[in-house]
């Protein structure tokens, strides 16, 4: 194994709005930072099509027209950008240690995580084939496209039950598909739930497949797994609420987290609890998960990033 080592005083794990937005602040700190992609170069919003709730896009944009702009701000202003995943990290020392495709070895003198959380999904293939023309992961970022529709939505938690509540308000209609005979949501949410007129809830139901004209999605075959009868209802469009997982595998034996794996850090901050270790966007925020948030946490790490570094070098001694 060759020792190919590099130094760098500001290294960005990850890419998406808060990567790409901590790498322009960080740029303009003069902190000369390196970005690792990740396999997903640019984040989930290159896997959407339509972005219209990002300030600044009076006409909407594309989502990976919207990355490559990020993109293209952060190299413009000196963010030395590389196609790569980082396989390992040692936080035991400093300069921290961190492995990119399992052979080169970059120490760094701050590390912003910024790797995201990908929604967790059925694993139909007919899922896959309509996601972005019809299948969401995102009500918040989606619903609008289906005003007056009639969508469905899997899911039985309190994310399902709150984004279904969300999409009530612009769809005509919203079927809840809810696997077991019982909802894992909270009595508030469900509460809200069956009060809600125009959301009808299908127990003991599991999707067999989304339906769709080639273009965009025209219903969805559920089946009830206790009489195994089968029904085609017709949507327009279907969203999956069944969770996100956070990608910080990685990072577990350095970093805290709560029991799901989303990175814990220091409120009003972007700080961990290792020193010159910073965290943003999706990987650490399991609430909002919006561009424009995630967006903004990269800001804070850069910043976050910048004054711990400045401190370190004007450390007053007695």
């Amino acid at each position: 194994m060759s020792q190919d080592i590099e130094h760098v005083k500001c290294l960005i794990i990850g890419s998406g709005p808060a990567g790409y937005t901590a790498a322009i602040y960080a740029s303009r700190a003069d902190l000369k930072p390196v970005m690792y992609t990740g396999l997903l170069a640019g984040g989930q919003l290159t896997q959407t099509t339509d972005v219209e709730n990002y300030p600044g896009y009076p006409e909407g944009i594309m989502g990976p027209e919207m990355m490559e702009n990020f993109r293209k701000q952060a190299e413009r202003l000196g963010t030395d950008i590389r196609f790569g995943y980082v396989s390992s990290v040692d936080f035991s020392s400093l300069p921290h240690k961190v492995v990119v495709d399992e052979h080169k070895t970059i120490t760094a003198d701050t590390v912003i995580i910024s790797t995201g959380a990908s929604a967790k999904w059925l694993g139909l293939e007919s899922e896959q084939k309509y996601s972005g023309f019809g299948v969401s992961a995102c009500a918040t970022c989606d619903g609008f496209f289906f005003k007056g529709e009639d969508v469905a939505i899997v899911g039985a938690g309190d994310t399902a039950a709150e984004e279904a509540t969300y999409l009530a308000k612009l769809c005509r209609k919203v079927t809840m598909i809810v696997r077991r005979n019982e909802f894992r949501a909270s009595k508030a949410m469900m509460h809200r739930v069956l009060n809600t007129p125009n959301i009808e809830i299908l127990y003991n139901t599991e999707t067999k497949e989304i339906v769709g004209d080639g273009q965009s999605v025209t219903g969805v075959t559920v089946v009830n797994n206790v009489t195994n009868e089968e029904t085609t209802l017709k949507v327009q469009g279907f969203f999956v609420a069944i969770g996100h997982h956070p990608n910080t595998e990685i990072f577990r034996d350095w970093i805290h987290m709560d029991e799901t794996g989303y990175i814990k850090t220091t409120p009003g901050s972007t700080t961990t609890n290792v020193e010159g270790v910073f965290c943003c966007g999706d990987a650490q925020d399991h609430i909002y998960r919006q561009a424009v948030t995630a967006a903004g946490s990269g800001c804070m790490a850069a910043i976050d990033a910048e004054r711990y570094l400045a401190a370190k070098e004007h450390v007053v001694t007695a």
